[in-house]
């Protein structure tokens, strides 16, 4: 029996037309299709702005440009997280400041983050793991005291709610990953959202080389009709229009994807409640998660055991995440295995089963059956 995956792009013949629709056209890259795409996310999002960019990563480290994060500065974050979310500030010299997670939600504890706060911080990054919403009134909360930008990593989320809030409306600005195995596709792509015009014009300006062609606002307007300028590095981050086309063919059905994944969920949780050592995931108060993950955290000693088990049974199972700090690149920084217990905690126990909307109701009852075998029950 073929190999079921944890995830896995949703691709129909109208995703199909509206790519292939580009590639007859004028346009293949920096066209209307971007702007539609870009329009599209923001409405999704709630706020007045998006930039889409090329993967979720280059959402993250123009995101951190847009916040002016430079070298010396602090950014708070969580280790339990895939390494971007701390990489794209660290790019820009940033100190990380590891701070530990919420034991039931896998999400960046706000009161261990408080206490990591320093003079020097100007950012804490929450990432919505799995899916589900950070504590988005608390960080918020922290950052009008604090005076720091709340960032919300929400690669796992778009499609989540909080208290009837879209994420991408909670935090300063906010991080969308349009990877395959994410809510919604564009093979690679990302987006930057924030309500903020300061933000989405520094956000704009490093994902296009730092250009500037408002003459309004160059040094030397006068040069000629072709003039063009760059008063800031940036990088070309640009989303080609026949990926935005796909993504704005996807956006129709993020409601239907968002359902499924929520049915998938509630299948795994019925299965598995209340069996010894096994802990399903926790939804708090007030969050509609869209399901990115389903991680299902069982007996750290037994989990290598588990895992290969299920690989072995054709279930393609992944974890989520080794904590960030562990990467020999922050080890070689000085930083130390132990420093967020929560989160060591988490990452032992955890283990992905198969989440996406095209998996059918035999596919969810296969999953549990060599669950059930894997753990022994």
């Amino acid at each position: 029996m073929a190999m079921l995956p944890y995830g896995r792009q949703s691709i129909d013949d109208d995703d199909v037309a509206a790519a292939t629709a580009v590639l007859r056209s004028d346009w293949l890259t920096t066209g209307p299709e971007v702007d539609r795409f870009e329009a599209a996310v923001a409405a999704r999002a709630g706020v007045a702005h998006a930039v889409s960019v090329t993967s979720g990563t280059a959402a993250l480290h123009v995101a951190y440009a847009a916040a002016g994060i430079t070298s010396g500065d602090e950014v708070v974050t969580t280790p339990l997280t895939f390494v971007a979310t701390a990489a794209g500030a660290a790019l820009h010299g940033a100190k990380i400041v590891f701070a530990d997670v919420d034991a039931r939600t896998g999400n960046l504890d706000p009161a261990a983050a408080e206490a990591a706060v320093t003079d020097r911080t100007r950012v804490v990054a929450a990432v919505d793991y799995a899916g589900v919403p950070v504590d988005a009134a608390a960080f918020r909360d922290l950052g009008a005291r604090k005076g720091i930008l709340f960032l919300e990593d929400a690669a796992h989320s778009i499609g989540s709610t909080l208290d009837g809030v879209p994420v991408g409306s909670l935090a300063d600005i906010t991080t969308y990953s349009f990877f395959p195995t994410k809510n919604l596709t564009t093979a690679e792509g990302g987006a930057v959202v924030t309500a903020s015009d300061e933000l989405a014009t520094r956000a704009r300006a490093f994902k296009n080389h730092g250009l500037v062609r408002d003459k309004a606002l160059q040094r030397y307007p006068d040069e000629g009709p072709w003039h063009q300028e760059v008063h800031s590095f940036g990088l070309n981050y640009r989303l080609p229009d026949v990926l935005a086309a796909l993504g704005t063919s996807q956006l129709t059905r993020l409601d239907a994807f968002v359902a499924r994944r929520a049915e998938v969920k509630a299948s795994y949780d019925t299965a598995f409640a209340g069996i010894d050592g096994v802990d399903t995931p926790f939804v708090p108060a007030g969050a509609s998660p869209a399901f990115h993950l389903y991680p299902l955290r069982v007996p750290a000693d037994r989990r290598r055991e588990i895992f290969e088990s299920l690989r072995e049974q054709g279930i393609g199972v992944q974890v989520n995440y080794i904590p960030a700090y562990w990467h020999p690149v922050f080890e070689d920084l000085g930083y130390q295995r132990g420093q967020c217990p929560v989160a060591e905690d988490y990452y032992r126990r955890e283990i992905s089963l198969p989440m996406f909307p095209g998996l059918t109701d035999g596919d969810v009852e296969r999953v549990i059956e060599a669950v059930s075998h894997a753990i022994g029950v």
